[in-house]
């Protein structure tokens, strides 16, 4: 069992690397904390190292601030084994996944039915929520206590990784990892309001402007969004929108699959492709075939070309997908 040879690695090194992917959310940022502090309490020394800074509306979470940015030929890292959370291959760890591993041992903990198989130890849970969920479940199976750090930051994974509790991803194992982490005292009013209720207002006016832009095709059943480059240039912008426009689309009735298009400001011509849908189409196929990956209801792929392109390409594919249900 996969989960035996994690806690067997976890046992045997001494110094940890703790990352995860690209443009941090929830999950990632739970799963690593929660290990964190797992490592500490059975005397190992630990470090999370990331691609990217904390997101906007998640610095309340415990030791955000001890999460540190990868900078090339600046940061230096002491450890025997590399542990990466909710990434479902190393080019999505950024530059973090591209240190020099020869003789380290790495660690892949991962629920996307995408992931790659790459390290020396895998588990793989495509049933789970949630990264944090399979981290709540290496506390339970070392016996390791919770304590309220811990228990908010698996809580905030499983909460962000399952729409609040009402995804498909969301089990009866789910809700009871869930009521268990609530006992240490968690408010969890609080933790909702300051994940999903702090949307700056600037935007707010942004994503008021984006929303019209809706558009729809194959009788009702297929929707999205383009984020043109020229939407947000030059702009701050706080928070990640892309799930609130999503959600918009795929609250709509009648609605099999969402698609949002977004031009990348740091890239010429790369389209992030995201998708989402109630599980009759599988995207994680469809997201597949353009490289990317993820969840039968959830995925995205990165893309290169011009937007109309892409659109078009993606498009035809999705097209297939739903008639064929």
């Amino acid at each position: 069992m996969s989960l035996k040879k994690v806690i067997a690695s976890l046992k045997k090194e001494n110094n940890f690397l703790i990352t995860s992917h690209v443009n941090l959310e929830g999950d990632a940022l739970g799963s690593q904390i929660g290990l964190y502090y797992l490592l500490k309490a059975i005397g190992k020394r630990a470090v999370i190292v990331d691609d990217d800074t904390i997101p906007y509306g998640y610095e309340f979470l415990p030791e955000g601030k001890i999460i540190k940015r990868f900078r090339r030929g600046k940061t230096k890292i002491d450890f025997d084994c590399l542990v990466i959370l909710d990434c479902s291959d190393l080019r999505r760890a950024g530059e973090v996944g591209k240190i020099d591993l020869k003789g380290k041992a790495v660690i892949n903990i991962d629920h996307h039915i995408s992931n790659e198989i790459f390290a020396d130890v895998n588990w793989v849970e495509p049933d789970t929520s949630s990264a944090s969920e399979m981290v709540y479940k290496l506390y339970k199976k070392m016996g390791v206590p919770f304590e309220k750090n811990s228990a908010l930051a698996l809580y905030v994974g499983i909460l962000t990784d399952t729409g609040s509790f009402h995804y498909s991803n969301t089990s009866g194992a789910t809700h009871r990892a869930a009521a268990e982490l609530m006992e240490c005292g968690l408010k969890v009013n609080a933790i909702y309001r300051q994940i999903y209720e702090t949307i700056p207002f600037s935007d707010m006016k942004l994503l008021g402007n984006i929303l019209p832009g809706i558009k729809r095709a194959f009788a009702g059943r297929v929707v999205w969004f383009e984020l043109e480059r020229k939407l947000w240039a030059g702009k701050k912008i706080s928070f990640d929108l892309s799930e609130h426009i999503l959600s918009f689309g795929r609250a709509i009735e009648g609605v099999e699959v969402v698609c949002l298009f977004k031009e990348n400001l740091g890239a010429k011509n790369e389209i992030r492709v995201n998708f989402r849908s109630h599980g009759r189409v599988d995207v994680n196929k469809i997201a597949r075939i353009f490289g990317g990956g993820g969840h039968k209801t959830a995925a995205g792929a990165t893309i290169h070309g011009r937007l109309p392109v892409v659109r078009s390409k993606v498009l035809s594919k999705v097209k297939a997908a739903v008639a064929a249900i």
